[in-house]
């Protein structure tokens, strides 16, 4: 991952709502959630979630996709795991520590 998707990413995260959205879609996994489920779990208004939605999607750690006349957000797991192992790839200078590396990726 390059230093400045790392960037955008944390940029993206840095933001209390953006954070909030983010966690419940990793939550709900690869079912995605619409913005209308979103708004309706966090009480965000709509115009305000939307500008949200889109500055995680620009980072790429969301993903959108149209489904009818639906559009549905997903985490972007792929995108989420490398920004942690970009987070943690020179942990404790290549000594062991107490970080285990398996707790820093998702399967989902």
């Amino acid at each position: 991952m390059e230093e400045n998707d790392v960037i955008k990413g944390l940029a993206a995260l840095a933001q209390p709502l953006r954070l909030q959205v983010f966690r419940a879609l990793v939550v709900v996994g690869d079912a995605g959630l619409t913005p209308g489920a979103i708004h309706e779990a966090l009480g965000t208004p709509p115009a305000t979630l939307s500008f949200h939605l889109k500055e995680l999607v620009n980072a790429g750690l969301v993903t959108q996709e149209r489904a009818s006349r639906n559009l549905i957000y997903r985490a972007n797991y792929e995108r989420m795991n490398g920004l942690l192992s970009y987070l943690t790839q020179n942990c404790c200078q290549g000594e062991a520590c107490a970080v285990d590396s398996t707790a820093v990726s998702c399967d989902c």
